[in-house]
């Protein structure tokens, strides 16, 4: 089998799906691996180094997905990538909703590729393998982030985190008891940060009131609590996750409006629509806007920021996924493990994901019921 690992063309996206050693791993499986030139160089790995592993050399596109068999990236296909795709290939990339458009779903959908969303997919205890890893190293992230943004000279509140003697440290609400909110709540409360989170979910209000003793505060995320919470917060993260889905928008521009002047709003659910009302996706080199004198950062690829880390964390997952696709094959695979299915976007002109589904405007097909037919045929 053959895999290409595709150069991501936003030039704010560092990342790469697959790094040198994951490339020489799968070579030494057998499968024979093609890089895009200049795959790697956003997060410090050479074409040399791919090289040195076992990678061959494509000098463009064209050329590495003529070779493969597998498509291997991070971002979601653009118009002009998908344009490209064949039905001989399987894409796997991650869904980021936000990201997409209509004309490059309506060509993978007419070129019959089938696609998959590397964060969707299952483990067999039905965990996300893939999303808690990258949830975890964003979580980490957001202290620095919120604390830059709370300086002065940021347009923020001025304040430290951490406070100090006779200066309090500052509220951090947390709306979302998933892998994202609960590695923040670790960070920000390392640093002396007051910490509320917030969810609908009781059983994961009781995991992170066990996990954390106590010392963090648990509300349900119940519309009057998001309002009384966020009038007090100097740091307000949106971690509402809904899988497969958009995420909905539970905090108003009337809340927001209630805020306190340079407050920072981080929405970790933008790049699948976002769970403020006043979210709109923003870029690394132009990260945060202002409204209702409340500083938003809303980057959907957040950890392109953190490429060669997020790198390593991609490789240690995606390499489990190729290694089942390469030793089954891509039908097989499906057939015999339900939980890839969950990660199933396209399959031979059908869209199979609610999402994008809703998207489009029509109707998805559960991926169960095609494999099946499939394999009657």
């Amino acid at each position: 089998m053959r895999i290409a690992i595709i150069k991501e063309k936003s030039i704010e996206e560092n990342r790469v799906a697959i790094t040198p050693a994951g490339v020489n791993a799968l070579v030494k499986e057998g499968l024979e691996i093609i890089i895009e030139e200049g795959a790697g160089v956003g997060c410090g790995f050479s074409d040399d180094t791919y090289f040195i592993a076992g990678a061959k050399h494509a000098s463009d596109l064209q050329e590495a997905l003529d070779f493969a068999d597998i498509i291997v990236k991070v971002l979601p296909p653009d118009a002009r990538e998908a344009a490209l795709l064949r039905s001989n290939h399987v894409l796997f990339s991650f869904n980021q909703l936000s990201l997409r458009t209509r004309n490059s779903i309506d060509s993978l959908l007419k070129n019959k590729v089938n696609s998959m969303g590397i964060e969707l997919i299952l483990s067999q205890n039905k965990s996300n393998p893939v999303l808690v890893a990258i949830s975890e190293l964003a979580g980490k992230m957001l202290p620095q982030i919120a604390g830059r943004y709370l300086e002065s000279t940021s347009g923020g509140r001025g304040i430290v985190l951490s406070g100090g003697p006779g200066v309090p440290s500052a509220n951090v609400v947390i709306l979302g008891a998933g892998a994202v909110g609960v590695s923040a709540a670790k960070c920000f409360l390392g640093l002396g940060c007051q910490v509320h989170i917030l969810d609908r979910n009781i059983e994961a209000l009781r995991t992170v009131d066990r996990v954390f003793d106590g010392r963090v505060i648990t509300l349900p995320a119940t519309p009057l609590d998001i309002e009384k919470t966020a009038r007090f917060a100097d740091v307000l993260i949106g971690a509402v996750h809904i899988f497969g889905a958009q995420t909905p928008r539970i905090v108003t521009r009337n809340v927001i409006r209630e805020m306190k002047a340079g407050a920072v709003i981080i929405d970790m659910s933008v790049d699948q629509g976002g769970c403020f009302e006043t979210s709109k996706p923003t870029t690394l080199s132009d990260p945060v806007y202002i409204e209702h004198d409340v500083i938003h950062y809303c980057v959907p690829n957040i950890l392109s920021s953190v490429a060669r880390s997020a790198s390593h964390v991609l490789n240690q997952v995606v390499l489990d996924i190729v290694h089942d696709i390469a030793a089954r094959g891509f039908e097989d695979t499906l057939r015999e493990n339900s939980h890839y299915q969950h990660g199933l976007l396209t399959y031979n002109g059908i869209c199979t994901n609610q999402g994008l589904a809703n998207m489009l405007g029509i109707t998805s097909v559960i991926p169960a019921s095609l494999i099946i037919s499939s394999s009657r045929n």
